[in-house]
C-alpha cells in the first residue's frame, strides 16, 4: 500500500534565498573541488560535481555520456 506523505511541500515560489557575505574579492577565487566518501562502498571522490538539470530535455542519456565524457 503507497504511503500518504502530508508534510508541507516548498516550491521555488515559497522559499527566498539571501546571498551571504563574503570575504572574497572575485569570483574566480572560488574553490569548486569538494570531497565525497560514499557511504556504503567507503569511495572517495574529489572533484567538481556537475550533474544534468532535471528537465525533459536536459536530462537525457545523451547528455549523461557527454557529462560523463567532458568532465572525466
Amino acid at each position: 500500500m503507497p504511503r500518504i506523505e502530508s508534510d508541507v511541500k516548498l516550491d521555488f515560489k515559497d522559499v527566498l534565498l539571501r546571498p551571504k557575505r563574503s570575504t572574497l574579492k572575485s569570483r574566480s577565487e572560488v574553490d569548486l573541488m569538494r570531497s565525497f566518501t560514499f557511504r556504503n562502498s567507503k569511495h572517495s571522490y574529489t572533484g567538481i560535481p556537475i550533474i544534468a538539470a532535471n528537465m525533459d530535455t536536459v536530462g537525457t542519456f545523451e547528455m549523461a555520456l557527454a557529462l560523463i565524457y567532458c568532465c572525466s
